[in-house]
């Protein structure tokens, strides 16, 4: 493998939308189609000097020395998987994002905020689009190849400093998108994390590809204060632009009733109590035909309350996902179950633009 960059470099996020509806519906098909789709975009990176950094599930995270090879390369990955004729799946639709930061490299791998931004940014987008940060557009703005759309000032989820973002154009491209998903425009509950996330990068792939494609149910387990909590919610602003219903924490460690857990989940959704019927039955109402992702935060002395929660919601409420943290599993049919391992290198200092640590 060559030498990845160092200094100043510019990171490719690349995600397929809807991959979870296409697995569903095209299952033999979307083992072509996605081998096609890695051999596309693949071959961009590299013909434009960028380095594949690691498969990201339906995606690719890629990092480029200059900020114009990087917009280059999206730019191509778009035509390409345009023009290719999809046949069965359909058009293939990937998001991409791009952000220009000094890094870390460690290991083989990049480390820092910088790589949790160019991330947000790739979820913030719709497939077919590309945006940049402004750190990215400023380098490439006056290159007469490149055409940029102001996307204005977003807060992209679980990041707390705002991004102006740009939106690359060109006749070869799509020019009209939806509003970006960005803080403002998801719903839920999601918190803000205020200290470095580090260590826990595999993880968070892992168990987002999970809870976006293989289960309704998957529990982070773990002994107390390994970071089962902060890594539950950086999988959680990974995947939330997935759920048009957003992302919801209900924290059940304040709990000491087994019965509270309807009222705290009903409090946590803002479901209104209706008049003569229970709070079970108005919590599943509401989540009914909603897709949403339900966080469920410290389980373990409330389990048999929990199990049978979710095993109302998974047979009454198919579009909600939930991820659930605890000291042992839940003890449900279909249940994933995730071991935490402890941290074993440094945490950097605390950083403002951060999205957690474990």
């Amino acid at each position: 493998m060559a030498e990845l960059p160092t200094g100043t470099v510019t990171f490719l996020f690349t995600d397929l939308e809807g991959s979870t509806r296409l697995w569903e519906e095209h299952g033999e098909a979307m083992k072509a189609a996605l081998a096609r789709h890695d051999e596309i975009v693949r071959g961009v990176i590299e013909s434009h000097g960028g380095h594949v950094v690691k498969g990201t599930g339906d995606g690719f995270h890629a990092v480029f020395a200059t900020a114009a090879d990087a917009v280059s390369a999206a730019s191509a990955a778009q035509v390409g998987l345009n023009a290719e004729p999809w046949s069965t799946t359909g058009p293939l639709k990937v998001r991409i994002g791009l952000h220009t930061c000094e890094v870390e490299l460690r290991d083989g791998d990049y480390y820092g905020s910088a790589v949790n931004r160019a991330a947000r940014l790739m979820s913030a987008s719709h497939g077919g689009q590309v945006v940049c940060s402004a750190a990215t557009a400023d380098l490439v703005r006056d290159d007469a190849m490149f055409e940029w759309r102001d996307l204005g000032e977003h807060r992209l989820v679980g990041l707390v400093r705002p991004e102006r973002i740009w939106q690359l154009c060109s006749s070869e491209l799509p020019d009209e998108f939806p509003p970006l998903r960005s803080a403002q425009a998801v719903r839920g509950n999601l918190p803000r994390q205020l200290t470095s996330f580090v260590g826990r990068e595999v993880e968070v792939v892992e168990v987002a590809e999970l809870v976006r494609t293989h289960s309704s149910l998957v529990t982070l387990t773990g002994v107390g204060g390994v970071g089962k909590t902060r890594l539950a919610l950086e999988v959680a602003a990974v995947v939330v632009s997935d759920f048009v219903d957003g992302g919801w924490v209900c924290e059940l460690a304040p709990l000491s009733d087994p019965g509270a857990v309807w009222e705290s989940l009903a409090a946590t959704l803002r479901a209104l109590p209706t008049p003569g019927r229970g709070i079970d039955e108005t919590v599943l109402e509401f989540l009914g035909a909603k897709r949403l992702l339900l966080v469920l935060d410290n389980c373990e002395h409330l389990l048999d309350a929990v199990s049978r929660t979710v095993i109302a919601i998974e047979r009454g409420c198919p579009g909600v996902a939930v991820l659930a943290t605890s000291r042992e599993g839940l003890g449900i049919s279909g249940e994933q179950l995730v071991a935490v391992p402890s941290l074993t290198v440094p945490e950097p200092d605390a950083n403002e633009d951060a999205l957690g640590s474990a």
